[in-house]
């Protein structure tokens, strides 16, 4: 099957209308058989939520790291299911994993630099794939796996749950009912101090630390470039309808001096330390900029390396106004009660709350990121289900993470825009944005 049969028959599937049982969520009787390769700290989550359902079997997990297998499997007997098969001990034994016919789906919770090679011969074994963010490091891997998908017309997702943050969707469901006019130019990004993430006992990175400080840290020290895009320009692209309409055509990047990784070092644990030495190569703030073929503009930032507090700094502007995020503020012309002031968005955000959230909203208790984590989860599982295509898409994982390695390419060519490469092969011009419609609930 070509490209293009296979975008077409994909936008068919992704256009059918999904109508659920009646009753509860969990009242299907069919129940979705998953394996899980990660099992860190993330990968317990998604565990956790998985094994709240009663529409789904967890049949295997998998992890190299024993420590953070028995943390899930503590997890697995807490929730009084069976226990699944266990995998151990070999970089590669999560192919072992895929052996199992009757896996349907395959959660993958790893380092970075697992996510490509694991999609794709998931993919190949005939799974669906929920990935974590993000989907490869090079523009290479991401072409590889949007190949692997079209080459078995399967299915990626990656669980970008800040998609489903309920202020973003209701913002989403605001935008699609013309509040804010024609969109202009949106504004996002990864803010948050990770420094305590990036290193653990102190100040150490690698092999001697937990958790993600054993690679996460790894990435600062030979990358420059925004390394983590997808919280802050998934939902942006969903406004924009990019691969659906629209798509991203050039970025450029600029970064600033790096200082924030080694001052927190040299304050945690003194000049004398031996990673006070290190060279850090991640610039402690890096800004993007990008073009849209319809004619809006996007600006992103990469901050992780500073004191500050957490924010993904939305903006969505448009003709008839805007909404921020920091200031929880909008406006309006002609709606907002006094002219060119800010409003509070409080009460617009609970009148257009997204009909995903009115339906759901409860069964999202103690799912993980505000509840977040739930609509990824069951998107996923609810699109297995029924053998259609996710909601999010292998095109749009691509876009949204290619803008990682574009933007090392940027600043590596002393900040030159960069083209955007089309996933879709033309096909963005066709395809309907199905994502948080009615379609899906």
């Amino acid at each position: 099957m070509n490209r293009r049969t296979f975008v077409k028959n994909t936008a068919l599937a992704a256009a059918t209308v999904h109508i659920l049982p009646s009753g509860s969520l969990y009242s299907d009787s069919k129940k979705v058989k998953l394996g899980f390769i990660g099992t860190g700290l993330r990968g317990q989550n998604h565990l956790d939520n998985a094994l709240r359902r009663d529409d789904v079997e967890v049949v295997a997990i998998c992890d190299v790291d024993d420590h953070m297998l028995q943390m899930a499997a503590d997890v697995v007997k807490k929730s009084g299911k069976p226990m699944p098969k266990i995998f151990k001990g070999d970089p590669y034994a999560w192919r072992k994993l895929l052996e199992i016919k009757e896996i349907e789906g395959v959660i993958i919770a790893t380092p970075w630099e697992w996510h490509a090679p694991m999609a794709i011969e998931s993919l190949d074994a005939g799974k669906y794939v929920g990935t974590e963010v993000c989907l490869g490091l090079t523009l290479e891997d991401h072409w590889n796996v949007v190949k692997a998908c079209e080459r078995n017309r399967g299915n990626l997702m990656m669980l970008e749950n800040v998609c489903y943050r309920r202020d973003v969707m209701a913002v989403l469901n605001m935008v699609r009912l013309d509040l804010f006019g024609e969109l202009l130019h949106l504004q996002a990004g990864y803010q948050h101090d990770l420094r305590g993430i990036k290193f653990n006992n102190g100040v150490e990175f690698g092999e001697k630390a937990f958790s993600e400080a054993k690679w996460r840290t790894n990435h600062s020290l030979h990358r420059n470039g925004d390394l983590y895009p997808t919280h802050g320009i998934g939902p942006v692209a969903q406004m924009l309808n990019i691969n659906h309409g629209n798509r991203f055509l050039s970025l450029s990047s600029f970064s600033t001096k790096t200082r924030g990784l080694h001052n927190y070092i040299v304050e945690k644990g003194g000049s004398s330390h031996p990673n006070a030495k290190v060279e850090f190569k991640l610039g402690d703030i890096v800004t993007t900029q990008i073009k849209c073929t319809n004619g809006e503009t996007v600006l992103l930032q990469h901050d992780t390396n500073s004191p500050r507090p957490y924010s993904l700094g939305f903006r969505v502007q448009g003709t008839k106004g805007l909404w921020m995020d920091v200031n929880k503020s909008l406006y309006i012309e002609g709606v907002s009660k006094k002219e060119d002031e800010w409003e509070e968005a409080k009460s617009y955000l609970e009148k257009y709350d997204h009909p995903l959230w009115q339906r759901w909203g409860k069964d999202t208790a103690g799912a993980g990121h505000g509840g977040m984590d739930f609509f990824v989860l069951h998107a996923f599982v609810e699109s297995i289900k029924r053998k259609t295509s996710t909601p999010m898409d292998v095109y749009d994982a691509a876009a949204w993470s290619a803008i990682t390695p574009l933007s090392e390419m940027s600043i590596d060519l002393g900040n030159q825009t960069v083209e955007f490469p089309d996933f879709t092969g033309g096909q963005w011009m066709y395809r309907k944005n199905n994502f948080a419609t009615t379609d899906e609930f």
